[in-house]
C-alpha cells in the first residue's frame, strides 16, 4: 500500500504562541505533495519536516484569515530563490486571486515558475483537483468569513494480481492487465479459472477530511460520512461555549460529536486557542465523546 501521510506542521490559532505554530498541514499521497493552509512559519516548519520543496505541487486554502494564508507569499518567493521552475497550483476563496497577484508582482522579480490559481466557490460542495488516483473535495463550512474545508479521497484501485497463481496456471504477463480487470483464464485444457483465484481485492480506498475554522454544524457529519481520519478544528474546550459560538468556531466536545455521528475512525484535534497552557482539557472532552481522538502537535506524522 502506497503511504498516505499527514504532516502537521501547525495546529495553533490566530493569536502566536511559542508552543505553537498557525495552521499548516502537508499531505503525501500517491507519490504527490498536498499542502493544507499555508500560515505565516509554515516554509520553516515545511525544512523540518524534511518533505521536498520540489515535490509540493497544489496548496489549499481554507479562508483568508492570516492565520491561514500569511505564509503564502513568503514561501513563493523562497521557491523563486530555490531555482523552482515547475507550476504551483494555488486552491482557494477567490477574492485571494486579485491580491495574491499583486503581492507576487510587488514582491519577486523574475519568479522562474508560473503560480495558477484556481478560485473556489465556498458555499458549495465541489470537486476542486482531480487526476488519476485522487480527487480533492472543498466542504462548506461557517465561519466569519467565506471558508471551506477539504476531503480527500484515494481513487478505487484494481486488484492484486497472486503472483503464484500466475505461475502454476502458465498465465503470460501479458494478460496481467485483463486479469487485473476482471478477465477469467482458459488454461490450455480447456479449464476455466475464475478471475476470482487470480486476485486478490484492491485495497479499500482511504481518505482524509480536513475542517478548518467553523462552527459547530449539526449536518456536517452527512458530508463527511465513513472518512478515515478527519481533522476539526477543536479551539475551545466547553467552558468557553460563549467565544466559540462567537467567532464561529468549535469546541473539542462538538469535534468529537462531529466525529462520532459521521463514523469516521479517529478525529484529529487541533488549531488550539492561546489560552491553554495544556490541550488535555481538549483531549478529554473528546474522548468523552469520541474515544479514538487524538492531539496533534508540530512535526507529528499520522499515517492514513
Amino acid at each position: 500500500m502506497e503511504p498516505f501521510k499527514v504532516h502537521i506542521l501547525g495546529c495553533g490559532s490566530a493569536l502566536p504562541t511559542l508552543r505553537h505554530y498557525a495552521s499548516s498541514q502537508v499531505v503525501e499521497v500517491r507519490d504527490k505533495v498536498l499542502m493544507l493552509d499555508c500560515a505565516e512559519g509554515t516554509q520553516m516548519q515545511l525544512r523540518k519536516s524534511r518533505v521536498r520543496f520540489t515535490k509540493l505541487s497544489h496548496v489549499f486554502i481554507t479562508h483568508l484569515h492570516g492565520d491561514h494564508c500569511f505564509g503564502l507569499i513568503g514561501m513563493i518567493s523562497t521557491f523563486g530563490l530555490l531555482g523552482r521552475t515547475a507550476r504551483l497550483h494555488i486552491h482557494a476563496p477567490e477574492a485571494l486571486g486579485p491580491e495574491l497577484d499583486r503581492q507576487i508582482k510587488f514582491f519577486t522579480h523574475d519568479l522562474g515558475f508560473e503560480v495558477v490559481f484556481y478560485p473556489i466557490d465556498t458555499t458549495r460542495r465541489q470537486v476542486v483537483y482531480e487526476d488519476r488516483s485522487i480527487m480533492v473535495e472543498s466542504i462548506p463550512l461557517e465561519h466569519r468569513v467565506p471558508c471551506c474545508g477539504y476531503l480527500i479521497k484515494e481513487k478505487p484501485t484494481l486488484p492484486h494480481i497472486r503472483r503464484e497463481m500466475m505461475e502454476c496456471y502458465g498465465i503470460p504477463n501479458s494478460q496481467v492487465g485483463n486479469i487485473k480487470n476482471g478477465a477469467d483464464w482458459n488454461t490450455a485444457d480447456g479449464e476455466l479459472i475464475p478471475n476470482s483465484r487470480l486476485v486478490i481485492p484492491a485495497d479499500k480506498p482511504r481518505s482524509y477530511a480536513y475542517i478548518s475554522d467553523t462552527r459547530y454544524m449539526p449536518y456536517l457529519h452527512k458530508e463527511l460520512k465513513d472518512v478515515d481520519v478527519l481533522y476539526h478544528e477543536s479551539t475551545y474546550a466547553d467552558d468557553h461555549l460563549p467565544q466559540s459560538e462567537k467567532y464561529y468556531h468549535s469546541t473539542a466536545h462538538q469535534a468529537a460529536k462531529v466525529a462520532l455521528d459521521a463514523g469516521v475512525g479517529r478525529l484529529l484535534l487541533g488549531h488550539y486557542s492561546s489560552r491553554y497552557e495544556d490541550e488535555q482539557v481538549l483531549l478529554n472532552e473528546a474522548k468523552e465523546v469520541f474515544e479514538n481522538s487524538f492531539l496533534t502537535n508540530e512535526m507529528d506524522i499520522f499515517e492514513i
